[in-house]
């Protein structure tokens, strides 16, 4: 099997095919994601989130913010455990959301936890990481922000966004009040999106 050219081992393709399953049933009664994307799950959402370890596919800990569905956090958290190190943790405050969370992350043997917090909670919890993810939460701007407890403390630390067809705007937003060192990877899933790599930052105002 592979993803976005890549190839996956046998071991890990079972855990992200049973965290589809998992994924599938629980969108019936739970609004995981958009309704109109479940058909598409693998290419909309499995593959594209994976191109998030395969960018940095190191042993580390990361925090994923706004956890969801899953998106990319679970993924990630599935990559690790064919590592066997690394640590994902999940920060998702929807109770609901978080209860699939630990089933898929149980289930699948992933190296993930869950904390059913607030975004701004999450940093006097969670403690060094030296990557964070976040998929469809809100703009740069506002990852930073949320990012910034981590980032500006830990000189390593890098940020890992998802962005659509219109993240030139949201980086001259961002640059209104963070400097930052950038790195734009082309999506392999999406023609024009892209995963917007942050380091180095630094508050301007």
């Amino acid at each position: 099997m592979e993803l976005n050219g890549l190839r996956v081992s046998r071991e890990t393709q079972e855990r992200l095919r049973h965290f589809a399953t998992l994924f599938q049933k629980w969108a019936k009664t739970i609004n995981l994601v958009a309704p109109s994307t479940l058909a598409d799950l693998w290419h909309r959402h499995i593959a594209d989130s994976s191109q998030i370890f395969q960018i940095h596919p190191k042993p580390v800990t990361w925090v994923d913010l706004g956890s969801g569905g899953g998106f990319p956090g679970v993924i990630t958290a599935i990559f690790l455990a064919e590592l066997q190190d690394g640590w994902v943790h999940l920060v998702e405050s929807n109770h609901k959301k978080a209860a699939f969370l630990r089933t898929a992350l149980r289930e699948t043997e992933a190296r993930g936890s869950v904390h059913a917090i607030r975004i701004e909670d999450a940093p006097a919890e969670i403690g060094e990481c030296g990557a964070i993810s976040a998929r469809a939460l809100t703009d740069l701007d506002g990852l930073i922000a949320y990012s910034a407890p981590w980032m500006l403390s830990q000189e390593n630390c890098h940020g890992f966004f998802h962005k659509g067809r219109d993240y030139l705007r949201e980086i001259e937003k961002a640059r209104g009040r963070w400097e930052f060192d950038l790195l734009e990877h082309k999506s392999a899933v999406e023609q024009e999106s892209v995963i917007l790599e942050v380091s180095n930052l630094r508050r301007l105002v």
